[in-house]
């Protein structure tokens, strides 16, 4: 699943489902890697927000408990 030309059609109504749940989760798994790779990179939570479209709250509810933070950090 490479290109959209590659997924199933909607009028196989299985196949789509299944293409739709991997899409998600790929998509929220490379989600998750940016979100710790821009923070590693001093990216702000008002920046990943802007990013992805959503509210610096957002963001840092959806991200925060996954990206472990250094030694001596509040």
């Amino acid at each position: 699943m490479s290109d959209f030309n590659s997924l199933p059609p909607a009028d196989k109504p299985e196949e789509a489902l299944a293409a739709v749940v991997a899409l998600r989760l790929m998509a929220d798994k490379l989600e998750r890697q940016a979100v710790k790779k821009a923070v590693s990179q001093g990216w702000t939570w008002a920046q990943i927000a802007q990013a992805l479209g959503v509210t610096k709250q957002a963001a840092h509810k959806r991200h925060a408990s996954s990206i472990s933070k250094k030694k001596g950090d509040r």
